[in-house]
């Protein structure tokens, strides 16, 4: 089987993800939770997905195992992951997403969750372990179910459940006078977020609906990702764009200056205005974090949602509340409930793309300024992102490799040889996930591959956005070089 468990959830080429395969994984998921004690004949589990093509295929596939495996589905429809992932832990129920998230149409893939929040690393490893072996006759050769169920129509109870948690939280009159546009393209979250901005007191204006899937990928912006934002807020004299990836786990905003802003500098602009105690993000995030000096306790984690809800779990034990995290990919995860004015915001320990965005857009409302008056607040410190597609992933670890041997100085020495002029001189090394070099300027160059696809990925960081920016493009050039 050519799927496999990634930062976040089980992911593959559709091709490779068939009837048979999403099955066996699903019941080997519910055999897991029996194994803890967290799930039970009888017991319901809520499915959902995005608006990928092979999505409702996959979602049929999964509900015949559930109903094999003893559990009784709900279907929650076509909706965010973090709305399903919210109603499964309101009603401590395990759930199921079928959605790539952010890569390409012609892949996909399987976010589960327990009752109690997302999988993580152990729960991965416990899932693969149980027993993969299915009743053959169910599928023909070509591992499609020879009967698929006929999902029923979505229960709206469980998208109404996230709407509310956010009305609730801000307020209806909290974005009052602010007209914001949405930039639908293919986003699970196109009309929940139309209509929650609107039941906050914006004037919305829908931009860019598609027929067809629109991989957004938030940290590797495309040229006509840029050009949309400065074209639409100029246009419809807007005061923020707004979208979000596939699965609106991944937000994605623009001030009035058509700016998009960088996931890691909107997660410490929405930890601060939240009042987080406990800050956990991963290596790949702006360093801004710690040099703005908000926030009592910080921890750095690898990449992905699951060590981020390890390291909130181990705040939440020492007692460092509030704690909440954010990825690079501006995702957030709140992971102690919030009181503010009296109005209480429920945990919800996974990537969230909704709150970052209400947060900072509330925020500058109140002090009567616009979105991009913000950014003052945070030291100048600036990221670049992007990656090199369709590069296997053994071939990035081959190289990763070179500079990961025990002699540290050796290691330095490698990356100035074959980085050259592009690193300057190397001071120090972290091996936390990938390979992360600061240089002798201050610049940070970070190499990582991609966990969900044959990527190679690459983060810059750097004092000025045209530092960071000609730092990204030189070392992309020298990647690109590593394909011969």
């Amino acid at each position: 089987m050519m799927v496999a468990f990634g930062t976040s959830g089980l992911r593959g080429l559709v091709v490779d993800l068939s009837d048979k395969v999403v099955y066996v994984h699903t019941q080997a998921f519910l055999r897991y939770l029996a194994e803890i004690g967290e799930f039970q004949a009888g017991d319901a589990v809520i499915l959902g997905g995005d608006l990928r093509p092979s999505t409702p295929r996959m979602l049929a596939a999964a509900w015949a195992a559930v109903l094999a495996g003893g559990g009784q589905p709900r279907f929650a429809g076509y909706l965010p992951s973090p709305a399903l992932a919210f109603a499964g832990l309101t009603v401590g129920v395990p759930s199921l997403m079928v959605t790539g998230s952010h890569i390409p149409f012609d892949r996909n893939g399987i976010k589960f969750n327990l009752p109690r929040g997302e999988l993580l690393k152990a729960d991965e490893a416990g899932i693969l372990r149980q027993d993969m072996t299915v009743d053959t006759a169910l599928f023909d050769a070509a591992g499609v179910l020879r009967k698929p169920p006929v999902l029923p129509d979505a229960d709206p109870h469980w998208l109404a459940l996230y709407q509310q948690r956010y009305r609730d939280f801000f307020g209806a009159d909290s974005l009052a006078g602010w007209r914001l546009g949405v930039y639908q393209h293919s986003g699970v979250a196109r009309d929940l977020l139309v209509t929650l901005l609107e039941s906050l007191g914006a004037e919305v204006l829908p931009l860019g609906r598609s027929a067809d899937f629109v991989a957004l990928d938030t940290e590797a912006l495309r040229p006509e990702d840029t050009a949309l934002a400065q074209r639409a807020v100029a246009e419809h004299h807007l005061d923020a764009l707004l979208t979000t990836d596939g699965d609106a786990d991944r937000p994605m905003i623009a001030d009035h200056e058509g700016r998009w802003w960088r996931g890691d500098v909107l997660g410490i602009l929405t930890a601060r205005t939240l009042g987080a105690y406990t800050v956990v993000t991963p290596v790949s995030s702006n360093t801004a974090l710690e040099i703005s000096g908000f926030f009592p306790e910080i921890r750095r984690t690898r990449i992905g949602s699951p060590y981020v809800i390890e390291a909130m779990q181990a705040a939440l034990q020492e007692g460092l509340t509030p704690v909440c995290g954010y990825e690079a990919n501006g995702g957030f995860l709140l992971g102690s409930p919030l009181t503010r004015d009296g109005r209480t915001l429920a945990r919800l320990p996974t990537r969230d793309a909704i709150l970052p965005m209400l947060t900072v857009l509330a925020a500058a409302r109140d002090r009567g300024v616009p979105l991009a008056a913000l950014l003052a607040d945070l030291p100048p410190r600036y990221t670049a992102s992007d990656r090199l597609q369709d590069f296997p992933t053994a071939l990035s670890q081959r190289y990763m490799d070179i500079f990961r041997g025990e002699d540290k100085a050796a290691n330095l020495a490698a990356f100035n040889t074959a980085f050259g002029e592009i690193a300057g001189a190397a001071q120090h090394m972290d091996l936390t996930d990938g390979i992360r070099v600061t240089l002798a300027p201050g610049g940070i160059i970070h190499l990582r591959p991609s966990g969900n696809a044959p990527e190679l990925r690459c983060y810059t960081e750097a004092d000025s956005p045209e530092q960071a920016e000609t730092m990204l493009r030189n070392a992309l050039q020298v990647m690109n070089g590593w394909r011969d």
